[in-house]
């Protein structure tokens, strides 16, 4: 591009030259400018090769000197100035329209004479092109079609490798963005995590100083079925009125359920439901079992169909709804923090199930209302607003209690909280207290087990019941159990609760002398069965316990669960029976992981041995579950996996022998390199074989123990994070997402030789 305007200017100094008045100074001038060009040729010489950015710069210093030249050549005749518009005039012609290069990757206003000047500066047919120009100055230049197509390509080109010799910037992708197809999805920035385990606490029992929330969401209100969907009564069609439609709509989702055969849960429910209907529907419908709900079940299956195969336009849709439900009600503010609700949805009304053979189940859960809702919040907040022609039926400014909103359900009367997620400091400091008051009580339940040992031959009986049952919760890790209201809640008790039919005295069982026998139902109805010797003490103390007893009485008949914690708390400040479980079940932990794992193992063989010492854990707490639906099926597909590794092991074991005998004979470096090549293929399969293995032995291991209620609950989390840092083990493999953000306080603060 300078090259043109080096020859433009040498087109005005031949013109200045016929202009007399200006000849010696011309003459001077003329020389000056040859000896330039002639340096400037050398530098684009140089220049060819060089990429386009340093063109770019060159070029615009060319520009400039140009410039000043035109400058100087103002005073010229009116002719010389009407010869350069008009050279001028047939560059800009050339494309129709001034061009604009490109400097440092913008385009540039400055004007381009011809894009393919750059590769032939010194071209001589470039010369005598000039030279034609010259003789035509006064015709008006037309560029041939093609030629000007061909300059375009050209250009196009040239910019095209312009652009692909630039460096193109990388773009870092950051943790926690995923990329597909090249392509970064966008995501937001995870927020800073709040420490809160490195700033001081508050005291006297305050739990916030400020707290904003937006309240609840309510369950949508009911929408009538459609006309073509009727109830039958005794075979004949039968209108409903809303409120008595609604509940037998509730009926007719769970047709197919074990639940409605049950006669407790059917009486129940015909009960409640007669309440909710018109004194008119009470006349006529008087027999659950001639009610026919057929018509409005298969509705509701074809509404589960229909959500099942909704487009993905239609999801994404409902998605973003819940996420923006979400992001209102879903968070509030505490103390300056924004932190996640747990549970921000009121549950929608239904029929109670309970757990086991509960005696309410098939009883109405009630619709909540603003008007059964209490809020808690801060005096300077802004406060909740309940939705339109609705009122709170409290608004209360209690920073002494962690929950945001509270009501009192139908069923049983006991009082449903909104709280803070589980990654909540008030959470995560309430895990913490729990945790350290467990090692509290290692320091000293040496003396605690000592003198519950004194009390099995103490004088009076409730001493002696006490410390049996405090040897049961120490050993065993046994619930303390709670009284209950008999006909209110399922047949579940604890160790204090314990009645004489849940034990049976075996003076020799199995090889094993003073061994009892426990079954009875345990928290939520799961059945609790151990065969486990004892003491002599302790078996002959039972053995007077059970005397003139029937079968229904009380084995420790005084003693209850506030008595023996009053004399815990006596023993340690702030001891209960529920410590004893949480020290046990992390001191098992502790214990199983020093004997299960060493060092030399690879990362599955230690994530096996961690969970068989979870399983410990989980089998001392009773943390049973009913075998998956699905295990059978799944065994059988990790069954499959295993037999075909198998055979592709076989198969690379035979490549390598043949390998080897064909080495032996060539001798040569190939035949060396494919050897080695085979070995670590039957390396590579042998680990993903044994994966495959440690996992079916994990599955099979596991399939009707829960091993993830004692690790969220019972296991101090600092054991399990000090093992994956001293043994290398990566804590997702052991904590998930939801986990790790649970503890958080726990993954920052432990060490690897962190002891619990």
């Amino acid at each position: 591009m300078s090259g043109d305007h080096s020859h433009n200017d040498s087109q005005i100094d031949s013109g200045s030259r016929h202009n007399d008045s200006h000849k010696h100074k011309d003459k001077y001038k003329d020389k000056e400018h040859k000896h330039k060009d002639h340096k400037k040729d050398k530098e684009r010489e140089k220049s060819k090769y060089s990429n386009s950015e340093h063109r770019d710069s060159s070029d615009k210093k060319h520009r400039d000197k140009d410039k000043e030249r035109l400058k100087l050549k103002d005073g010229s005749s009116d002719k010389q100035k009407d010869k350069h518009k008009e050279k001028k005039k047939e560059e800009r012609s050339f494309d129709g329209k001034p061009k604009k290069e490109k400097e440092n990757g913008f385009e540039s206003p400055f004007i381009k004479s011809e894009p393919e000047n750059n590769d032939f500066y010194h071209s001589p047919k470039h010369e005598k092109s000039l030279k034609r120009e010259r003789d035509d100055d006064d015709a008006e230049f037309k560029p041939k079609k093609i030629k000007t197509e061909e300059r375009e390509k050209k250009a196009k080109k040239r910019e095209q490798e312009e652009e692909d010799i630039k460096p193109k910037k990388k773009t870092k992708v950051k943790k926690g963005e995923a990329v597909t197809d090249g392509k970064k999805k966008a995501k937001k920035e995870p927020e800073e995590k709040w420490k809160w385990w490195e700033e001081e606490r508050y005291t006297d029992g305050v739990k916030w100083k400020f707290l904003e929330h937006k309240g609840p969401v309510f369950a949508p209100p009911y929408e009538p079925l459609p006309s073509n969907v009727k109830f039958y009564y005794d075979g004949k069609h039968m209108k409903l009125s809303p409120g008595a439609e609604e509940v037998a709509t509730f009926f007719a989702k769970m047709l197919d359920h074990e639940y409605t055969t049950k006669d407790v849960f059917r009486k129940n429910f015909f009960k409640d439901w007669r309440k909710e209907m018109t004194s008119e529907e009470k006349s006529k419908l008087t027999d659950l079992n001639k009610c026919d709900f057929s018509e409005m079940s298969e509705y509701f299956k074809a509404q589960s169909e229909a959500r099942k195969a909704m487009t993905k336009e239609e999801k994404l849709k409902i998605k973003a709804e819940n996420e923006r439900i979400l992001q209102e009600y879903g968070f509030c503010v505490m103390d300056n923090h924004k932190e996640r609700i747990a549970n921000f949805r009121i549950e929608p009304p239904g029929l109670f199930r309970g757990r086991g053979d509960h005696p309410k189940m098939g009883m109405l859960k009630r619709r909540i209302r603003p008007e059964d809702i209490i809020i808690n919040c801060s005096k300077d907040s802004n406060h909740p607003k309940p939705p339109p022609g609705t009122k709170w039926k409290e608004v209360r400014h209690d920073n002494k209690v962690t929950w945001l909103v509270s009501w009192t359900e139908n069923i049983q009367g006991s009082i449903k909280y909104i709280m803070l997620n589980p990654s909540s400091r008030i959470k995560g400091e309430k895990d913490w207290q729990k945790y350290e008051m467990a090692r509290r009580l290692k320091k000293c339940v040496d003396r605690i087990r000592a003198q519950y040992r004194e009390d099995w031959k103490s004088k009076e009986m409730r001493i002696r019941q006490r410390a049996v049952a405090l040897y049961f919760i120490d050993k065993l890790a046994l619930r303390a159990g709670n009284e209950k209201e008999e006909g209110e809640t399922a047949d579940t008790v604890g160790c204090c609760s314990l009645r004489v039919e849940h034990l049976t005295l075996h003076q020799e069982m199995d090889g094993q002398e003073y061994v009892v026998e426990f079954d009875f139902l345990g928290k939520d109805s799961i059945r609790y069965y151990n065969k486990v010797p004892v003491e002599k003490r302790v078996f002959k103390n039972l053995q007077l316990f059970m005397e003139d007893k029937e079968p229904e009485d009380d084995l420790f008949d005084r003693l209850n669960t506030s008595i023996l914690n009053k004399h815990l708390q006596e023993l340690m400040d702030g001891l209960t029976a529920k410590v004893f479980r949480t020290y046990n079940a992390s001191i098992t932990l502790q214990q199983q992981l020093n004997e299960l794992t060493t060092s030399e193992d690879n990362v599955p063989a230690k994530i096996l041995s961690y969970n068989r010492a979870n399983r410990a854990v989980a089998v001392l707490c009773n943390h049973q579950r009913a075998p998956p639906k699905t295990f059978e099926k799944s065994m059988q597909n990790l069954q499959t996996k295993i037999d075909a590794k198998k055979e592709q092991l076989a198969d690379a074991k035979r490549e390598l022998k043949s390998a080897k005998a064909d080495a032996k004979v060539r001798r040569d470096e190939k035949s060396k390199k494919a050897v080695e090549s085979k070995k670590k293929a039957v390396q590579r399969i042998e680990e993903q074989l044994m994966k495959l293995e440690v996992q079916a032995t994990d599955r099979e291991e596991n399939k009707q123990i829960a091993l993830g209620t004692s690790k969220l609950n019972y296991l101090d989390p600092r054991i399990s994070v000090a093992w994956c840092k001293k043994l290398g083990v990566p804590i997702e493999k052991i904590y998930n997402k939801t986990q790790r953000e649970k503890f958080a306080w726990a993954i920052d603060m432990a060490e690897k030789d962190y002891e619990f």
